[in-house]
């Protein structure tokens, strides 16, 4: 499963922390930041549940970019 989220971030590297930063989430698949369109795209792994995995990555990436915005 495949979502898309809108974020809030300053530049494209604070941008590419936060894609890295989703990535290593557990139960993310994959994840891919626009710093352009201002989203970001979650694909799941299978089961995971989407809310709970979207709290951790909110999280992550407010540890490297303290000034970012997951908006969930």
């Amino acid at each position: 499963m495949t979502k898309a989220y809108k974020i809030e971030v300053d530049c494209p590297a604070c941008a590419d922390k936060m894609e890295k930063a989703a990535g290593k989430t557990p139960g993310v698949r994959q994840a891919v930041v626009s710093f352009m369109t201002l989203k970001m795209k979650i694909d799941f792994e299978d089961g995971a549940d989407a809310e709970t995995v979207m709290k951790e990555v909110r999280k992550n990436c407010r540890k490297v970019e303290s000034g970012c915005e997951v908006y969930i």
